[in-house]
């Protein structure tokens, strides 16, 4: 059941969704900080539209040690308000067989501009066995009041509709994916806590993440990834226990993507790999072995 609730985590893209799947420690709405980023716009970014990621879910615990389910994160432009912009979709799943035990489904989109990668709406749709969550959010940037219109539901809480601080640096997870990916890797230092901001359900989390430095990885079905490897901070919940620390390894090129993650969890271990991919707008140098494609 823990590992498969991790489909939010992985699917939400490694050190983002730390708390989406669960994890209701609440921070507070006052704190908000960027990470330091290369660029937010351009033909630097380290993505475009036409890539596909798919992660597969791993979980061990005595003597189960298997893949439980799979996420895709998809990108493509599509026209917001009359302006061009980018829209992420996230699909995740348990496999058939887990279907038996704990169904898990969901369904992730994020609309943000192509140049600034400034979040406009998000929509989450959630099915974890027979607890269901609903997320839509509309960003209002203008005035002298920025805040998220937010209409959210969940099985446990009902429905609710209410206005959400914004700041420059609020994203819904999808959104912070891919803002992230640009970090300056010259200006991140290792060992330095660096935070992030982001909105779920009816509140806003700060987590944080740390460098610790490179690693040549071996992903099962990839080979051998040079990687920049990160520990992001873990909240407290009814998947982790707040006392570790995720730690993920993303590709040390201009993609940026994450390649491998590992958690612990409440009842033994989580993981999760890049298993296929497609349309990345770099060549994936920092990777040598099985496949290159």
């Amino acid at each position: 059941m823990y590992a498969m609730r991790l489909l939010t985590p992985i699917i939400a893209f490694s050190f983002l969704a730390l708390v989406a799947s669960g994890a209701r420690e609440k921070n507070g709405y006052g704190k908000t900080s960027c990470v330091p980023v290369r660029t937010s716009g351009g033909d630097s970014l380290a993505f475009g539209a036409g890539e596909k990621l798919t992660f597969t879910v791993h979980y061990k615990w005595g003597a189960v040690n298997s893949d439980v389910g799979t996420g895709t994160v998809s990108l493509d432009t599509v026209r917001f308000n009359g302006e061009k912009a980018f829209r992420c979709t996230v699909y995740g799943k348990t496999s058939r067989i887990y279907d038996l035990f704990f169904k898990v489904r969901e369904d992730f989109r994020s609309w943000f501009t192509c140049d600034g990668l400034r979040p406009l709406k998000f929509t989450r749709d959630t099915q974890e066995g027979s607890y269901r969550a609903r997320n839509t959010y509309l960003y209002d940037w203008n005035g002298d009041d920025p805040h998220i219109d937010a209409d959210v539901y969940s099985t446990s809480s009902g429905e609710r509709s209410l206005e959400m601080p914004l700041t420059p640096c609020t994203y819904d997870l999808p959104a912070l994916f891919f803002f992230a990916r640009n970090m300056d890797m010259d200006n991140v230092e290792v060992g330095k806590r660096y935070p992030m901001t982001f909105a779920i359900d009816d509140d806003i989390y700060n987590v944080y993440f740390i460098m610790l430095g490179r690693e040549t990885k071996k992903v099962k079905g990839l080979g051998n990834v040079r990687t920049v490897k990160f520990a992001a901070k873990l909240l407290a919940g009814e998947v982790f226990n707040g006392e570790e620390d995720m730690i993920i390894w993303i590709s040390d090129d201009d993609n940026r993507v994450p390649v491998y993650f590992e958690a612990p969890i409440l009842v033994g271990t989580a993981s999760g790999r890049l298993s296929a991919y497609e349309g990345l707008k770099h060549p994936f140098s920092s990777l040598s072995g099985q496949k290159k494609y």
